[in-house]
C-alpha cells in the first residue's frame, strides 16, 4: 500500500513522542518498584513526580473546562447540541466577521493564559495532547481567518439558509411552554442570522470570491422553498419551519403542557415573526444571490481561480488532512490508490465467477432485484433495509470491540428542503442526553443512485461501526476536558468511517460478493476524490474534467459523481481527508500486528482509536505508538 505521506511530521513526533515515553515508561517502572521494594528514596522521589503530573494535569482540565463553558456562552448553537437549555437556549449564533475577531481573539487570550498558567514539563501525556490540541485549534483558528473569505458561506453541505431551519427541526427541543418562547424567540433571530451571513458573503464578493454558477442556483431554489406556502400564502402545503412549529406546538397541546388558548396565542405569534423576520431574511438573501450569480463563475472553478487561491488550498489540506502534505503528494497518491483497488476489484470479481470488474458490474446492473423502485415505496424499503443494517453490526461489535454503543440510531430521509438527486449520505451525533438519537441522513430524491449492495457499506460508514459509533463514544468521554466532546477533525473521523467500511468485512457484515464488491467501490471513489480534489484546486481541472475523470475510473451513477464533484468544488480539501486519515489507521493496526505479534488484540486497538475522541492525525499517532510500547511490556497472554 503506497504511503509516501506522513514522514513530513516524522522529526517533530519523534522527539514528542520519546519525551512522552519516558514519561509513560518511568510511570511503569515506578509502579513495578513499588509492588516489589521497600520504600525508598529515588521511589519516593518517583512518586512524588507522578503526584505532580496528576495535579498539574488536573489543573489544566479544570482551566480548559473553564474554557469551554466561555466557548459554550458565546455560542448558543453549540449549547444546544451540547444538550444543554441554559445557555442562550433562545437565541442563535451571531455569524458577523466582527464576532469571529472576538472570538479568535478569545481564542488567543486562552493560550497565552494557559501557557503562563500550566507547567507543560509536568503533564501526564494524557494533559500533554489535551494542552496540545487546545494550542493547535488556535493554529487553525487563525489560518481558518486568514483565509476566511475565501471559504463560500453559502457552501454545499454547510450553509445558512438551510442549515438553520435543520438547526431549529432537529435540535431545538420543546418540552414546554418556555421551550416554545425559546423557539419562537430563535424563529425571530433567523432573518438577523441570514442578513448577517448575506453581508459577509457581499464582502467576500467584493474581494473578487464568487460561488460556482450552479451553486447560486442551488441557493436560490432552497431560500424559495423555505418561503414557499403557508404561513406566506393562505393555502398551499406548510413551509418546512411553519410545519415544524405546528408539530412542536401540537406535542405541547397533546400532552397537556399548554391549553388550546395558549396554542392559538403562540400561533398568532409566529406566524407574525415568520412574516416579519423570516421572510425578510430569505428575501434579502434571494436578492444578493439573484444579483451576483451574473459573475458566478464556470468552467474552471477551483480554488486556484480565487484570489490568493493556491495558498488557500494549501491551508485547506493542512486544516482538513492535519498533516503538511502538499497537492502533489496527494495526487499521486489517489492515483496510486485508484490503480490498487482497480486490481482488487478484478480479484474480487474473478474469484465471484466472473472475468473482472467490469464483467460483475454489467452482470449486476441487469439484475433487477437490486434495484430499488424509484418512488416513496422504493425509498421506504431502503430505509428499512438500512436500519435493519444499523441494527445487524450492532450485533456485531462484541467480538471487535469492548466498547457498546449508548445512545439511538436511526437512519432518516435528508428533508426536502436540502435534498438533492445523487447527494452523500452524512452523520449527525445524537445529544449528550439523549434527546435527540444520532441520525443518518440519506438522500433519496433518486434511490437508485444507490443499489441494495451498497447500502450495508454505506451504513458501515455513517452508522455502525462508523461515525454515529464513533459520536456516541466520543459524547462520553470521562478523565478529559468537556472541549475534547465537542472538537472534530475530518482526517480522523472520516479516516475511521472508511476503515469501518473494511472492519465490517471482517465483522462479517457482508452477506455476499456483490456487497464486499460493493464496499471496494466506496473505497475506490475516495481514491478518486484525492485525484478530483487536488484536480480542480491545484491543477485547474474544470468541472466536466473532474466528472470526466471519475467516470473514467468508476462505476457510480451520473447523479451521484455530478453532486460529489459538485461537492469538491465547493469545499476544498475536506474530499481527501477521508483516504489520508483510513491509510493513518491502517498503518499504525499493521504496525502493531508487527510489533505485537499474539499480543496484538483487535478489540484493544479499535477500542483505542475510537476511545480516544476526534484527534489531529500527528497526536493519534503518537498514542497508538505509547500503546504498542505499553502492550509489549505485558506479559504474553496464556
Amino acid at each position: 500500500m503506497s504511503i509516501c505521506t506522513h514522514k513530513v511530521l516524522a522529526t517533530r513526533q519523534a522527539t514528542c513522542y520519546k519525551r512522552r515515553m519516558r514519561i509513560v515508561l518511568a510511570v511503569a517502572l515506578l509502579a513495578s518498584v513499588a509492588a516489589c521494594s521497600p520504600t525508598t528514596p529515588a521511589v519516593d522521589e518517583k512518586a512524588a513526580a507522578a503526584q505532580g503530573q496528576q495535579a498539574e494535569t488536573a489543573k489544566l482540565t479544570a482551566f480548559l473546562d473553564a474554557k469551554f463553558e466561555e466557548q459554550i456562552q458565546m455560542s448558543p448553537e453549540l449549547a444546544t447540541r451540547q444538550g444543554r437549555k441554559d445557555a442562550g437556549y433562545d437565541k442563535l449564533n451571531d455569524r458577523s466577521e466582527a464576532n469571529q475577531d472576538k472570538i479568535l481573539a478569545w481564542r488567543r487570550q486562552t493560550v497565552s493564559d494557559m501557557k503562563a498558567q500550566i507547567d507543560r514539563a509536568k503533564l501526564s501525556p494524557e494533559g500533554l495532547d489535551n494542552y496540545d490540541i487546545w494550542a493547535g485549534e488556535l493554529d487553525r483558528a487563525e489560518l481558518s481567518a486568514k483565509f476566511r473569505r475565501q471559504s463560500y458561506i453559502y457552501g454545499f453541505n454547510s450553509s445558512p439558509h438551510s442549515d438553520l431551519p435543520t438547526f431549529l427541526i432537529d435540535s431545538h427541543k420543546v418540552a414546554d411552554t418556555k421551550d416554545m418562547d425559546a423557539y419562537i424567540a430563535r424563529l425571530g433571530a433567523v432573518g438577523a442570522a441570514l442578513k448577517q451571513s448575506t453581508e459577509r458573503a457581499k464582502a467576500a464578493a467584493a474581494d473578487g470570491v464568487h460561488m460556482p454558477k450552479f451553486q447560486y442556483e442551488r441557493v436560490i431554489k432552497e431560500s424559495q422553498q423555505q418561503i414557499t406556502g403557508q404561513p406566506f400564502a393562505k393555502s398551499g402545503a406548510d413551509t418546512p419551519l411553519w410545519a415544524d412549529f405546528k408539530k412542536k406546538l401540537k406535542g405541547l397541546t397533546d400532552g397537556g403542557k399548554a391549553t388550546l388558548e395558549q396554542a392559538k396565542a403562540y400561533e398568532d405569534v409566529a406566524r407574525k415573526v415568520m412574516l416579519e423576520t423570516v421572510k425578510p431574511g430569505y428575501d434579502h438573501l434571494l436578492a444578493w444571490a439573484k444579483a451576483d450569480a451574473v459573475k458566478g463563475t464556470t468552467g474552471k472553478v477551483g480554488a486556484i481561480s480565487l484570489p490568493q487561491g493556491a495558498a488557500w488550498y494549501a491551508a485547506a489540506l493542512r486544516l482538513n488532512t492535519t498533516t503538511e502534505m502538499t497537492a502533489d503528494q496527494i495526487h499521486r497518491l489517489g492515483l496510486d490508490e485508484v490503480k490498487r483497488i482497480h486490481d482488487e476489484m478484478d480479484k474480487l470479481a474473478v474469484s465471484a465467477g466472473f472475468k473482472d470488474a467490469k464483467d460483475l458490474v454489467a452482470a449486476r446492473d441487469k439484475r433487477k432485484d437490486l434495484k430499488l423502485a424509484e418512488n416513496d415505496e422504493g425509498r421506504a424499503e431502503y430505509l428499512k433495509i438500512a436500519n435493519e443494517q444499523l441494527e445487524k453490526a450492532k450485533a456485531k461489535l462484541p467480538a471487535f470491540f469492548t466498547i457498546t454503543p449508548k445512545y439511538e440510531t436511526v437512519v432518516r430521509r435528508e428533508p426536502s428542503f436540502s435534498e438533492v438527486p445523487g447527494g452523500a449520505a452524512h452523520a449527525s451525533r445524537a445529544a449528550p442526553d439523549g434527546s435527540k438519537p444520532g441520525i443518518v441522513y440519506v438522500h433519496l430524491a433518486t434511490v437508485n443512485s444507490f443499489p441494495k449492495p451498497q447500502i450495508p457499506a454505506l451504513i458501515c460508514h455513517e452508522g455502525i461501526p462508523g461515525h454515529l459509533f464513533q459520536g456516541d463514544v466520543a459524547l462520553r468521554q470521562t478523565g478529559v476536558p468537556k472541549f475534547r466532546t465537542a472538537t472534530g477533525y475530518s482526517a480522523f473521523s472520516e479516516g475511521w468511517g472508511l476503515y469501518s467500511e473494511a472492519l465490517c468485512k471482517e465483522m462479517g457484515v457482508y452477506e455476499d460478493p456483490l456487497q464486499d464488491f460493493a464496499r471496494l467501490e466506496l473505497e475506490l471513489w475516495r481514491a478518486v476524490r484525492l485525484v478530483d480534489d487536488t484536480g480542480i484546486h491545484a491543477l485547474g481541472w474544470s468541472e466536466d474534467e473532474a466528472v470526466k475523470y471519475a467516470k473514467e475510473n468508476t462505476w457510480a451513477d451520473d447523479n451521484f459523481v455530478h453532486s460529489e464533484v459538485r461537492r469538491f468544488i465547493l469545499n476544498p480539501g475536506q474530499a481527501c481527508a477521508y483516504k489520508i486519515g483510513q491509510l493513518t489507521i491502517v498503518r499504525l493496526r499493521d504496525e502493531g500486528k508487527k510489533a505485537l505479534g499474539d499480543k496484538f488484540d483487535i478489540r484493544a486497538f479499535n477500542d483505542l482509536v475510537i476511545g480516544g475522541g476526534s484527534l489531529p492525525l500527528p497526536i493519534f499517532e503518537q498514542r497508538v505508538h505509547a500503546w504498542i510500547d505499553a502492550q509489549k511490556s505485558q506479559p504474553a497472554k496464556g
